[in-house]
């Protein structure tokens, strides 16, 4: 399974760069070559990241099988469940990436848990709005019941009566 996906991952980046190759002779002159390899940078990099959280879940896995050694098992036991969490890492890095971005100065760490961290919703405040939202629903002019409810009312004369 390793082995497939590694060499998935690879073909995947290598297709992605051949694009990018052939692609090449459409750029106009003022793009230099650094901004013609970014996809395929930016593949290399996710795709390292997804086949390295793989290895760092399921080769402790292999190892405590040939040793079986209770603490290579119980090291494999703490490791293997940790697969999702390091997707989660590489799922949301792009996301981190554009925090830090957008924040000069900030930590990864601390981008990640500013995407990461749940916003409190505003219905939970008693008037439903958020402290720092206004109130910007004005009534429809369609929707205004009182200017199109005159069943009450006397009909006008008409212009042709008078």
């Amino acid at each position: 399974v390793l082995i497939f996906c590694t060499v998935v991952m690879v073909w995947v980046y290598l297709h992605v760069r051949r694009q990018e190759m052939r692609n090449r002779c459409y750029n106009f002159g003022g793009s230099n070559n650094a901004d013609n390899h970014r996809e395929s940078r930016r593949i290399r990099k996710i795709l390292f990241l997804y086949t390295l959280s793989l290895y760092f879940s399921y080769v402790p896995g292999f190892f405590a099988v040939f040793v079986g050694d209770p603490i290579s098992q119980s090291i494999s036991d703490t490791v293997f469940p940790l697969l999702g969490f390091w997707n989660m890492l590489v799922y949301f890095l792009p996301n981190c990436l554009k925090y830090q971005r957008d924040h000069p100065g900030t930590w990864l760490v601390t981008a990640y848990f500013q995407v990461l961290r749940p916003q409190a919703p505003c219905a939970w405040s008693p008037s439903g709005m958020c402290a720092d939202q206004k109130e910007e629903v004005e009534d429809a002019p369609e929707m205004n019941f009182a200017k199109f409810n005159n069943t009450n009312e006397q009909p006008s004369p008409s212009p042709v009566d008078t």
